[in-house]
């Protein structure tokens, strides 16, 4: 009888992807992902090192897990990912039960180190300094059957004063273009109509010193079947004009972009060690927008940066404010040992942070809610999600992702479209996070192959009086 695994995942897509393929080497060596609401008998930590409550995360699960390792010696744990790179041997010291340590640079070597563990009765640490082997060389278990993640490139040449990551995942190596392409081949061979391109700062791909970013993305758009190009995410500083221009004029790029802020203040941005300032972050937005009218922008911006003060925080909050961001991840500043605004003086009281954070999130949602407000009417695009299921029994609602990245809610009530359909329908409410689309049928077709066909019998003029969406079968 095969063993079964979890993997639970924390941190970001490059984590996600990585999940995956740590999923399908399991697989690959005999292991098979336990049902619904039993006990594995392997559990794996895919970690992050991002912000210290990953770090207290990881050990609080951990020692939830403790009392099932005592009653059940033949469990195994093992945790890897950038936390793992990390602190080392010091997991094994703090949570003596777990089996297996490894890092983000020896993915393939979990299934030979859990092995190990099991025959010589103890922990197996296992951290390198260089990649083995690039993580989409491996074999992966996808969670969509019509989405996937490519990974471009790995590590960071930047030197954020505040991210722990590059010294973790090590400098940028970026695969060759030709490998990138024939796995976004493989994909679309196998069904996959969608898929985002990965690096710790994307834009910054130069394979050769030749073959760049935009490069990149227009051959994507040359690809028959790929219906949707995403990526992300990338730096202010490489985000260059003819990405604008791949992105604009690339079909299947989808005009949306996840471009990290921090932060509004110059100085701010200047102790960071970020190599651009309000102003410049500012003409990259206004030239996105001079040329995709429609993108939807998102950031990420941190509070309470060490010596940030309340002018600091002012210039962050106009930068938002003229940014008109449909969406934003909002951080409280968290020092990682071993970086240097760790050591930096100043450090901003924790209720001073907060009070902060408490304002920029009211800000971002205001102005999120105001841009999706501008959609209601509008006809969107959506590709339903897996897994997502109804929404709502009484509403008929389901679940997809417009082409700008929107989460909508969507009506169907006679529960036609499938995860992975392209379904047309029309806005009718705005919330700060999501649309809901409960709108009649523009049209009801159906695509497979190339044909356009009805899915169901029932004449055009019905379905829309039933209020069902348009439906795309890929």
């Amino acid at each position: 009888m095969s063993r079964t695994y979890q993997v639970r995942t924390y941190g970001c897509q490059m984590n996600v992807h990585d999940s995956e393929r740590l999923s399908g080497l399991l697989e690959e060596s005999g292991y098979t992902q336990v049902s619904e609401g039993q006990t594995p008998d392997l559990i794996v930590f895919n970690t992050c090192a991002v912000r210290e409550n990953a770090d207290n995360r990881l050990y609080g699960n951990l020692g939830h897990l403790r009392p099932l390792k005592v009653a059940n010696p033949d469990l195994q744990i093992a945790v890897g990912g950038c936390l793992a790179q990390k602190d080392k041997s010091l997991i094994v010291d703090k949570a003596p039960w777990v089996d297996v340590v490894f890092g983000t640079h020896n993915l393939g070597s979990l299934p030979d180190l859990l092995d190990r563990a099991r025959v010589r009765h103890e922990a197996q640490v296992e951290i390198l300094q260089q990649l083995d082997e690039f993580p989409s060389n491996l074999p992966t278990r996808r969670e969509s059957a019509f989405s996937g993640w490519v990974a471009i490139s790995v590590g960071c040449n930047n030197t954020c004063t505040f991210c722990i990551v590059p010294s973790l995942r090590g400098k940028e190596e970026d695969r060759s273009p030709h490998e990138i392409l024939s796995e976004v081949q493989a994909l679309v061979d196998d069904g996959v109509i969608e898929v985002t391109l990965l690096g710790q700062n994307v834009n910054a791909y130069r394979y050769g010193g030749r073959h760049g970013f935009a490069d990149l993305l227009r051959a994507c758009g040359d690809i028959d079947g790929l219906h949707r190009v995403r990526f992300t995410s990338p730096h202010p500083r490489d985000f260059t004009d003819d990405v604008i221009e791949a992105m604009a004029q690339t079909p299947n790029v989808m005009h949306q972009l996840h471009m990290p802020l921090q932060s509004g203040s110059d100085d701010v941005l200047k102790r960071m060690r970020r190599s651009y300032r309000g102003q410049r972050f500012l003409g990259i937005l206004d030239r996105v927008r001079t040329a995709m009218p429609d993108a939807a922008i998102t950031t990420d911006i941190i509070v309470g940066f060490p010596g940030e003060t309340e002018q600091d925080f002012q210039d962050t909050l106009e930068v938002v404010r003229r940014a008109r961001f449909a969406g934003a991840f909002t951080f409280q500043y968290s020092p990682r040992p071993g970086t240097p605004a760790a050591t930096y003086p100043d450090q901003v009281p924790k209720a001073v942070v907060q009070e902060r954070y408490e304002r920029l999130v009211t800000l971002v949602d205001d102005i999120a809610w105001e841009e999706n407000k501008r959609l209601v009417g509008q006809e969107v695009e959506v590709l339903t999600s897996v897994g997502e299921g109804r929404k709502d029994q009484a509403t008929h609602r389901k679940t997809g992702r417009a082409r700008d990245g929107r989460l909508v809610h969507f009506l169907d009530i006679d529960d036609r479209a499938r995860p992975g359909d392209l379904v047309s329908t029309r806005v009718t409410y705005a919330a700060p996070h999501h649309l809901v689309a409960d709108s009649e049928a523009i049209e009801v077709t159906t695509t497979s192959g190339g044909d356009a066909q009805h899915r169901d019998p029932t004449p055009a003029t019905d379905q829309v009086m039933l209020g069902l969406p348009t439906v795309r079968s890929i």
